[in-house]
């Protein structure tokens, strides 16, 4: 029983580790869908992560409340995956995972890599808004 109970624990905790599902708009990254929101002038956020990346981890739950906040309500996140993903982190010329990009329609306007401070954070989204 002891061990079930730790199970459970891990399970219960897990969203406090490794976020929760942050909006409805969040999805991995599809060039289509990409390029209508950048061609409807949608805010956007491109994450490039990883897995393993304990820096993204450390982001996801601070990405997922600034998402929640009704002025992020119209961004759309797309996650790029680092390792299987190499074309499009190319694309967005980025070196590493934890990198953040954001856009307003078509135009970039910040990129941030390794960040993890919640004000830095909302900063950065608030340049796609």
């Amino acid at each position: 029983m002891t061990s079930r109970r730790f199970l459970l624990g891990l399970i219960a905790g897990a969203p406090m580790v490794f976020g929760t599902a942050a909006s409805a708009a969040e999805q991995p990254y599809d060039p289509a869908a990409f390029a209508a929101a950048q061609k409807a002038g949608k805010p956007i956020l491109v994450h490039i992560t990883a897995p393993w990346c304990t820096t993204c981890a450390a982001q996801r739950p601070i990405l997922a409340k600034l998402e929640a906040e009704p002025k992020f309500k119209d961004l759309q996140v797309f996650d790029v995956d680092f390792d299987s993903r190499k074309d499009v982190v190319k694309q967005f010329r980025a070196t590493m995972q934890s990198t953040l990009i954001t856009y307003r329609g078509a135009t970039e306007t910040g990129r941030s890599t390794g960040e993890t401070k919640p004000a830095a954070l909302s900063a950065l989204l608030d340049k796609a808004i």
